[in-house]
């Protein structure tokens, strides 16, 4: 950042709803080196100077080779020859104007890394990684090693002897209610039913707002103890006064110290690796990647790709290590495999590992998250061929083109299948713009046969800078699917891809019908909400295409891979997430900041849209007064009242202002009505001192006692956009309720339900959806080749687990899935429309099924209607509806009921063919 202290939130916006104000302004004094600019390297410098760190030198002494640039996206086939920092350094500079980037091409030494409060190193042997870190590590900078070879990476932290943890996840601080506080020793205290936030043993709190026992506002942190889903205990409360009513319990986070081993140390110490079910091969691969160092110490190159001598010796080698290290088990299949591809740079695990170790930066410069402690490896061997013998030496040799890093790994013939391929990708946001990036450096549809379909319907703006690389400031007002599209395209001149600027969705099926989606090869959903991505995912089992799907929420991460006739789809919407705020509680029970913040919203949308919206509706459509009466008398009477309101001037008794001085007093008025007169009528109902008929507190729990507001003409903001409005409104309400209020940041964030996100989180979730995107193109036929993943980065934890198979229903004895259907012709060999009597009949004699029922969405077509039987299907489906068909609808999906399993809850579709 430009200046200590200043924050661009602007720029910043969706990251410091991750990060926070104090965690970006220690990253802003932070200086970071970053050793090696291939393809590893390049991602993390990009991840970083993302974040917002004060400077970012990178280092590289060596020239572009060809396998550079299947992964190494700031280079292109002119800078073949020259030195990678230098020629990366332009890009990597216009990614953030708050970061100052520079390049070194000399050697690395100890006078430049003491520069520096964080030092990575990728590329590097393993005598100058531990020569380095004893160094860094004598000298308090953090130190952090990244590597991949082929389809395995490796990633190591050390930050020092004593590395303080400000905030161990980033997770809002525990807050609940408080019901009730026992006078005793210990005291207990219990909490509301209204969504209690369950505490844990050992955290301390702090209390607010407690009446009678108000002892408890003022002492200082109390540790808690004993803890149930609404109770826990704190210390003596016996001398203090009884509790009467409210209060509020909130957790304090504590900050703690961890402690590094040095690279000498923790090399012996297989303690340190952060495991997963994959136990055995990354202890394996703890010394393959040593021994990989070793054989490269002594041929001056990598293992040759399939060179089963190479495979050989690096085993050896592992044996020698595993002398010392004593592993019970040795995963011989996965040396072989590391040596087979290390000579592979692939750019969905530079992404994954570059992610990963940005993240790590990001902790070390910022004290936020948990370091991870202190190995990780991670390896995607599933992605090779399931039948391995197609790979030989020969197929797998460079041949002189940008991707030869590929080519490596999976060899010549599947890197033309890679360039036949047509994909649709829906979203070109955050991770649309990191998916293009791979799709570009992997060839996906860049060969003449080959063919990117991207749709995104927004427009650029500047908080989308932060983290969606693909644009620059100049972009902004652009559509996104263009922008994304023409930069793709400089990466990877050979990329075929048109861009769109269409929602996904009924209206666009004119666009996306039955011979477009017939023509792909395969999805990827980059969507920001669940309804969408329920929608794609219904049209790729419609037309049995396979998906690939990822979403983010700060540092959590998701992929999912939906594979016909293997897995189980995305689904349906089950999520609750959203659920409404009762009216009740909005109006007159608010007792959480959400709460008030949601009411503004109402109020403004109700007196700045909403109303004004109905007048010009009134003063231009005649039908309208009509429509509205027919809505019901309560909001004919709501709507319509409001309009006349709107209408009539002032002094007539409404509210049409004609001065500025009527508007004044206008929200003057509103104020005063607002925060003051209703909530005096309020306790005019329900007086602070109410008891309910069981003779319990009427103010009690979530119920809290307002007051009114005095009104203080004192203005100090003389911007009123309807944020600051929103803003206002709902700290006022707060007030009324004592509420603590919410600043404007975080009010923006929940009132537009605003999503957090972080450039980390969307590298490494890309990277994993590129990685099943290799196994969907071979055609891999074992579930067990698949992986859905789970990441929660501020603690390095990734869970990666096997995709639930298709469930099986049966019909009438016999089993489907939900890749099944019953396809029919409805004009076969260029004749008539068939009949529904034909369908009947048809569906009979190829299924031994008998129709008894027939629907098309919730219009019933069938149902024992004997006359319908003489009709096209076509002319029943226009006549039940009252709609015609549209010209681009080649296909019709009808639900059937059969007589012989009536009560079957799931059936097949019928889709019926209109072509």
């Amino acid at each position: 950042m430009s200046e200590i202290g200043e924050i661009d939130e602007g720029f910043y916006s969706r990251q410091l709803y991750v990060l926070g104000h104090e965690a970006m302004r220690r990253m802003g004094t932070a200086d970071v080196l970053i050793a090696g600019m291939r393809g590893l390297g390049v991602e993390i410098a990009k991840n970083v100077i993302l974040s917002g760190v004060k400077s970012v030198t990178i280092q590289d002494e060596g020239q572009a080779v060809w396998t550079d640039l299947s992964s190494q996206f700031f280079l292109k086939e002119s800078n073949l020859g020259q030195n990678r920092a230098t020629c990366s350094l332009q890009q990597l500079s216009a990614l953030n104007p708050h970061v100052r980037v520079s390049a070194h091409t000399g050697p690395l030494h100890e006078d430049l890394l003491l520069q520096f409060q964080v030092v990575v190193l990728t590329d590097s042997s393993l005598s100058d990684q531990k020569r380095f870190n004893e160094l860094c590590h004598s000298q308090g900078i953090k130190f952090i090693v990244a590597d991949t070879k082929g389809l395995c990476g490796q990633l190591f932290c050390d930050f020092g002897e004593e590395f303080e943890v400000l905030d161990e996840n980033g997770e809002e601080p525990a807050s609940a209610l408080i019901q009730s506080v026992s006078k005793a020793n210990p005291g207990m205290v219990f909490l509301t039913e209204d969504l209690p936030k369950e505490f844990s043993n050992g955290p301390k709190v702090i209390f607010s707002e407690v009446q009678g026992m108000t002892e408890l506002n003022s002492i200082g942190p109390v540790e808690i103890k004993d803890c149930g889903k609404d109770f826990f205990s704190i210390g003596n409360t016996s001398e203090f006064s009884e509790y009467e009513r409210g209060g509020v319990v909130t957790e304090v986070k504590q900050p703690f110290k961890l402690k590094f081993k040095p690279l000498c140390e923790a090399l012996l110490d297989h303690e340190l690796l952060k495991t997963n079910e994959k136990k055995h091969r990354h202890n394996t691969l703890h010394l393959a990647f040593q021994a990989l160092h070793s054989f490269v110490e002594k041929e001056r190159r990598l293992p040759r790709p399939r060179s089963q001598s190479d495979a050989d010796s690096l085993l050896a080698i592992v044996g020698e290590l595993n002398t010392h290290a004593q592993l019970d088990q040795l995963d011989e299949a996965a040396v072989r495999s590391l040596s087979y591809t290390a000579q592979g740079q692939l750019a969905p695990i530079n992404a994954f590992i570059g992610g990963l170790a940005a993240q790590e930066v990001i902790k070390a410069c910022s004290g936020k998250f948990t370091p991870l402690q202190q190995w990780l490896y991670f390896d995607a061997l599933e992605c090779l061929p399931e039948d391995e013998d197609q790979l030989t030496e020969r197929c797998l040799s460079a041949k002189g083109t940008r991707y030869d890093g590929q080519t490596a790994v999976f060899g010549a013939a599947f890197q033309e299948k890679l360039e036949r391929q047509k994909y649709f990708l829906v979203g070109a946001g955050a991770i649309g713009c990191e998916l293009l990036k791979n799709f570009a450096l992997m060839g996906l549809g860049a060969g003449e046969e080959g063919q990117i379909t991207v749709t995104d319907m927004d427009f650029i703006e500047r908080s989308n800078l932060n983290r969606q690389f693909l644009f620059r400031s100049q972009d902004i007002g652009k559509p996104k699917s263009d922008i994304a599209a023409k930069a793709v395209r400089e990466m990877n001149p050979r990329m075929n891809i048109t861009a769109h600027q269409n929602r996904l969705d009924p209206d666009s099926e004119g666009v996306y019908d039955y011979n477009f989606f017939m023509g792909l090869d395969g999805v990827a959903a980059a969507l920001d909400n669940v309804e969408a991505r329920v929608y794609l995912d219904g049209r790729c089992v419609q037309h049995r295409k396979p998906l690939v799907e990822g979403g983010t929420l700060g540092c959590q991460g998701s992929t999912v891979v939906v594979v016909p006739h293997l897995t189980k789809s995305y689904g349906p919407n089950t999520s609750s997430s959203n659920q409404a705020i009762p009216l009740c509680t909005l109006k007159n029970f608010p007792h959480r900041i959400e709460h008030t913040l949601q009411w503004a919203r109402d109020q403004f949308e109700g007196l700045f849209k909403h109303t004004p919206e109905n007048v010009n509706l009134f003063l231009r459509d005649e039908g309208f007064v009509e429509r509205t009466l027919g809505l019901g008398d309560a909001e004919a009477l709501e709507v319509l009242g409001g309009l006349w309101s709107s209408l009539q001037k002032m002094e007539a008794g409404g509210q049409r202002p004609t001065s500025w001085e009527d508007c004044v007093s206008w929200a003057r008025c509103k104020w005063e009505t607002l925060y003051n007169n209703d909530i005096r009528q309020l306790l005019h109902c329900f007086p602070p001192k109410e008891v309910t008929p069981a003779g319990l507190p009427f103010w009690d729990g979530s119920k809290r006692c307002p007051h009114p507001l005095t009104f203080d003409p004192n203005i100090d903001d003389d911007t009123n956009f309807h944020m600051d409005y929103i803003v206002a409104a709902s700290n006022l309400r707060a007030e009324n309720y004592d509420i603590p209020a919410a600043d404007r940041h975080q009010s923006k964030r929940i009132a537009g339900r605003i999503i957090p996100a972080i450039a980390t989180t969307t590298a490494a979730v890309a990277g994993l959806m590129c990685l099943e995107l290799y196994k969907l193109v071979q055609g891999h036929q074992k579930i067990s080749s698949y992986s859905i993943a789970y990441m929660y980065l501020p603690f390095t934890h990734i869970v990666f687990s096997r995709p639930s198979e298709a469930h099986n229903f049966e019909v009438a004895g016999r089993k489907y899935t939900l890749w099944d259907d019953f396809l029919v012709e409805g004009r076969r060999c260029g004749q008539q429309e068939m009949t529904l009597g034909d369908l009947v009949q048809y569906i009979k004699v190829t299924y031994n099924l008998s129709i008894c029922g027939l629907y098309y969405g919730n219009a019933a077509l069938y149902r024992g209607q004997e006359e319908r039987l003489k009709q096209s299907v076509s002319d029943v489906v226009k006549m039940v509806t009252k709609t015609d068909i549209p010209p681009h609808k080649k296909m019709l999906e009808l639900m059937p009921s059969f007589s012989e399993d009536e009560d079957c809850e799931t059936v097949p579709p019928i889709r019926y063919m209109l072509m």
